[in-house]
């Protein structure tokens, strides 16, 4: 099967700052619309308005500020597609920094003192141990929809929102049938809806769970095809 080229200019609009125009530094996107910006762009826009600045509506009446969230996968896609942005970016970061005598956060990281650039192979495995925790957290309540399975031990989780509904069902099948490889014999639903394999738990959370203030409500079921 041959690979379809694209250019990078026919996905320009869909990975460029609304306010700034440029491609997409630090994303953020705002929870209420999705709409995603440039971090200090929308931070600054948001300093004085609380509206979104592509679609209009009111994010928060008086903390807008707290409905915005940095969105990792979209940076990535940014910086896989735009080559050099990633390195360039870094370098202009690091000569602000120099140019004001100021100390260079460890987040930009080139020069030999930067601690990202020395780290010991111990210390990227505890990295690697981390399992997300630093990531932004969902509280989610998982429960049975049918009578045919039983009912977790453990219905209430707090995970990394970005783990994806892939990621809940083959957690399902391991509780449920003590293999993970069974994770398709599983759906996953809220309000009654059957969610992607891919959505992950922040997009379902803004996009499928309007409750703040109570954990995202999930079901699982006996995938519908095998009923």
């Amino acid at each position: 099967m041959m690979e379809r080229k694209v250019r990078l200019s026919t996905v320009n609009p869909f990975i460029t700052c609304y306010i700034c125009k440029g491609y997409l530094v630090d994303s953020t996107t705002i929870t209420e619309c999705l709409h995603t910006f440039c971090k200090s762009c929308i931070v600054k826009y948001l300093e004085e308005k609380n509206n979104c600045p592509k679609c209009d509506i009111e994010i928060h009446q008086s903390y807008p500020l707290n409905y915005i969230s940095f969105d990792r996968t979209m940076q990535d896609i940014v910086y896989k597609l735009v080559p050099n942005l990633q390195e360039k970016e870094k370098q202009r970061m690091l000569e602000f920094y120099r140019k004001r005598g100021l100390p260079v956060p460890s987040v930009v990281g080139f020069d030999e003192n930067n601690s990202e650039c020395n780290k010991t192979p111990s210390q990227e495995q505890q990295e690697d141990d981390d399992h997300h925790r630093s990531d932004e957290q969902v509280n989610i309540c998982l429960e049975c929809r049918t009578p045919t399975l039983k009912n977790l031990k453990r219905r209430f989780l707090r995970v990394s929102s970005q783990a994806t509904i892939t990621h809940l069902k083959k957690f399902v099948a391991l509780k449920l049938y003590n293999s993970i490889s069974r994770f398709m014999e599983v759906d996953i639903l809220c309000n009654e809806e059957i969610l992607g394999k891919d959505h992950t738990l922040k997009f379902v959370a803004v996009t499928r769970w309007r409750s703040k203030d109570t954990p995202l409500l999930l079901h699982y079921r006996q995938r519908v095809a095998d009923l």
